[in-house]
């Protein structure tokens, strides 16, 4: 390691690996400082129940990784990097035995909301198909430092998006394609009547058409693995179990990137209140299962999807998202649930499967919402639970051990409502700086905010680049 560091980046998370390899692209002495014995923060692999079993803990389904201009700007695939995509991206059931589906195809995710809303669904995404490589740069590019790349098509968006998602429903006569949509705009963990929350549901239903929603062969490690191996190609280096209590303890650099909480950037960083304003949302309670078979599905289009939303009506979803913003877990949650060993075999033991479920609870909860999740996941796969042969829980507390930067189990790393789902973490043209000249920001309490993309590091590394050029 030189005496002198060009920037040294603290977390290896999906952020700060983008960040460091970068920067290190760019010929640029790079080390990143990692707190935990492994890599990966939001995108892990672990034995969680069973052995033989992959789990990933947190994400595990990438609609916006596998379009996400920093990834494809890199030969991750050189590094072990494969998606995976399930014959459907996501199938959002119903109590009647029937689904709405988010298909790769326009036509079957229109015609499965019903004779009534297939044209007014078609109408919604026409304006964006084949648009989307432009429309992800310049979305996930926010706030911009240009002209957008396709200012219309960005305009366009903005108007469908902008409002919350009761403006954007106000298309659709049925409940099928209302609640698919409250379940999409749900992904970001906000109450459906707030700001830009139509612009979610939308972007993600625009992901699956253009690139679907894949899982990484062999579980998320993978992607953060791709991601170490581009950075040491680059010449970069990744240190595990290190960690970091203040600036001192880091090695001499010219930039210190973060990938954690803002709360944790100002005590490490000595930056006072600078973060004060910045609110954390819900956390979740997320069980993982090692089953002895597939998911037995009323809805067939469920047995074939990567996701299933489970959340029958858009006054369910909306209800079980208030409820986690106050300080009561829902009887009923919405669930988010993902199934990744229905195209990648490699999960779990031969004829087995891996599947998990989260659902919304209060920030800091320290409940058990085993029973509410099951008789959910009961209500459309009835005799699941003959199936399970381990599972595992992690509550709030669990997350937030498990993963620093879920403050309160919050996985997004912040609130996003309001004003902060798009202005994060603070109302500022350069979300990436700090008071002090030679720390930066680069977690998804940054713009574009939570998944696993990158672009949070990617856009940070930008303007750590240009700082340091300034300084020349």
């Amino acid at each position: 390691m030189p005496s002198m560091l060009d920037a040294v980046v603290v977390g290896a998370g999906p952020n700060g690996l983008t960040a460091a390899a970068e920067l290190a692209r760019r010929g640029m002495a790079v080390a990143v400082f990692e707190a935990e014995g492994s890599i990966g923060g939001g995108a892990r692999t672990e034995e969680l129940t069973l052995p033989g079993f992959r789990h990933d803990p947190c994400s595990a389904v990438h609609p916006l990784g596998a379009g996400s201009p920093a990834f494809s700007g890199m030969p991750l695939a050189r590094h072990g990097l494969e998606w995976l995509h399930a014959e459907l991206p996501m199938a959002h059931p119903f109590d009647d035995g029937s689904a709405a589906v988010l298909a790769r195809s326009v036509a079957e995710t229109a015609a499965s909301l019903g004779a009534h809303d297939a044209g007014a669904y078609r109408r919604l995404v026409a304006p964006f198909l084949g648009r989307w490589d432009t429309l992800a740069a310049d979305f996930l590019s926010l706030p911009p430092r240009g002209l957008p790349r396709d200012i219309v098509t960005l305009a366009r968006f903005g108007l469908a998006g902008l409002p919350p998602y009761n403006w954007l429903v106000r298309r659709f006569r049925d409940e099928r394609a209302k609640a698919l949509f409250a379940g999409l705009a749900a992904h970001v963990i906000s109450p459906l009547g707030g700001i830009a929350t139509a612009g979610i549901g939308l972007m993600f239903a625009l992901a699956a058409h253009a690139g679907g929603w894949p899982v990484a062969r062999g579980g998320s490690q993978a992607i953060s693995d791709a991601l170490a191996g581009y950075l040491r190609a680059c010449g970069g280096s990744v240190h595990t179990d290190f960690e970091v209590k203040r600036l001192d303890d880091l090695p001499p650099a010219r930039a210190y990137v973060f990938d954690t909480s803002p709360t944790a950037l100002a005590r490490i960083a000595g930056l006072g209140r600078f973060y004060d304003g910045y609110r954390y949302g819900p956390g979740v309670f997320k069980l993982d299962y090692a089953l002895d078979g597939p998911m037995p599905w009323t809805a067939e289009a469920a047995r074939r999807a990567g996701t299933v939303q489970i959340g029958p009506t858009s006054a369910e979803i909306g209800t079980a998202l208030k409820q986690a913003y106050g300080s009561t877990a829902p009887e009923v949650p919405f669930l988010i649930t993902a199934q990744p060993s229905v195209v990648d075999p490699s999960r779990a033991p031969e004829g087995k499967h891996v599947f998990w479920a989260y659902g919304h609870v209060p920030h800091g909860w320290t409940g058990d919402l085993t029973d509410a999740v099951e008789r959910q996941l009961d209500r459309f796969a009835p005799g699941f639970r003959d199936l399970v042969l381990a599972r595992a829980t992690a509550g709030p507390p669990e997350l937030a051990r498990h993963n620093a930067n879920y403050v309160g189990g919050d996985i997004a790393c912040g609130a996003a409502q309001g004003l902060q789902l798009l202005l994060r973490p603070k109302l500022t043209l350069s979300p990436y700086t700090t008071p002090h000249p030679a720390v930066f920001l680069c977690s998804s309490a940054t713009p574009p905010g939570p998944g696993v993309h990158g672009m949070s590091g990617h856009n940070a590394a930008k303007a750590v680049w240009r700082e340091l050029r300034r300084r020349r």
